[in-house]
Order: structure tokens, then sequence, then C-alpha cells
């Protein structure tokens, strides 16, 4: 859905760039606040997550901050925009990256096979920007809402005593940025969510899945359910 690495992967320095200290690429840790790049860096490592959750920021020019993805384990993070990263990308949840060479995308350097894969994970993320954009334009505020929950139900929900539990390491400020909403209307949706028993809130950072069928239908416009 759319989501700099220190050196011998220390865990306590926030952002020492990943391109002078991995010559072999292997796995880099991260902790939750750091960065793994800014805005405007040359892209010269892509980074597959293993673990953890990343958010992908971009500054407008009136100063507003727009979340552009969070990353999850199994994205690929990093793609170039006229070679350079078109995001900041910070860490929301300690995380582990497998860095590539942007080469490897680029002209399938020393791999064939990983240049395919690279090539189909920035496919698939042309894909869900096109379907973040559209959500953007055309759902109403709980249409949003409810499409945001049953993708992330979808993709790292868990079952627990006989409910869908989905955790959000990020603040209503983020899901906000994210959907072109305010924070104000993100919590009022959720309120109107858990008390028409669709959902549960367990802690703020924990939702449960009450009625998923319901919640796939607000998703899809459909409110008679």
């Amino acid at each position: 859905m759319y989501v700099t690495i220190p050196k011998e992967h220390a865990e306590t320095t926030p952002a020492v760039p990943l391109e002078s200290a991995c010559v072999k690429c292997p796995e880099a840790r991260l902790k939750a606040g750091s960065y793994v790049y800014f805005e405007g860096d040359p892209v010269v490592w892509l980074y597959q997550i293993t673990t953890g959750v990343l958010r992908l920021t971009r500054l407008l020019e009136d100063g507003r901050r727009q979340v552009i993805a969070f990353g999850y384990p199994g994205d690929v993070v990093g793609f170039p925009s006229g070679g350079l990263h078109h995001t900041d990308c910070e860490v929301l949840v300690d995380a582990r990256l497998q860095p590539y060479r942007r080469s490897a995308l680029e002209n399938g350097e020393g791999d064939p096979k990983l240049h395919q894969e690279l090539l189909q994970a920035a496919l698939r993320e042309i894909s869900a920007m096109q379907d973040h954009f559209m959500m953007l334009g055309q759902k109403s505020a709980l249409e949003k809402v409810a499409s945001f929950l049953c993708i992330l139900s979808d993709r790292v929900g868990q079952d627990v005593a006989g409910h869908r539990q989905v955790d959000l390491p990020m603040s209503r400020a983020d899901i906000a940025d994210f959907l072109g909403l305010t924070t104000e209307t993100i919590s009022r949706t959720f309120t109107q969510l858990r008390k028409s028993e669709t959902i549960a809130i367990d802690n703020i950072h924990t939702i449960i899945i009450l009625r998923p069928k319901a919640l796939l239908a607000l998703s899809l416009g459909d409110r008679g359910r």
C-alpha cells in the first residue's frame, strides 16, 4: 500500500546515507523516526521492506503535507523520478530493509530475475498510485476510510477471537493526509463506523472489524447494508 541507512546497521543514529555505508547491500535495520531518504536525494538504492512500516510524504507548495503511501513488508520503495527521490521516506515502525542498487532495475545488471521482479514492483506502484488518485477524487469521506481499512485488513489484518484486527501504526493525521481529509473528519468517520457497529476501536492504534461485508459495501459506496 502504499513507504540513509546507519553504518553497520547502527540503530541509534537516525540518518546516515546508505550510499556511503553499504557496498554489498546487506539488510539494514532502522528505528522508528529515522529516515531512509529525503525528497530530492539522488536515487542510488531501492529498498524492499522485510519488516516494519514506512511513510512516504511530500510537502506541497503551500506547506501542506501529502502522505503519498505507507510501505509494508513486501513493498519496494525508492523508485526514481528523473533520477531523484520524489518523497521523504520515514520509518513508522522499526524496520528491516533489503537494499538493491538502482542499476538492477534499469539494466538488469548481474541478475535478470531481480530486474524483472523490481520492474513488476514498479508497475504495481504505478497501479496503486492510480487507484489512490481515483479514491482521492471520487469517494466520500466514509468511502475513503472504509476503503483504507479494507485494504489494510486484506494486507496486514489478523484474525483474533473471530474478528479481523487491524493495527494502525500511523496517526489520525497521517491517515487524513493520505486520504485528503482533515483529522477531525477522520475521527468523526471512525466514530460513525463504531456507532454503527461496523468496527470496534480497541485503542487508538487497533481497529477490530466486526462486520467486514458491511465495511466492504461502504467502501464501494453501498450504504444500504
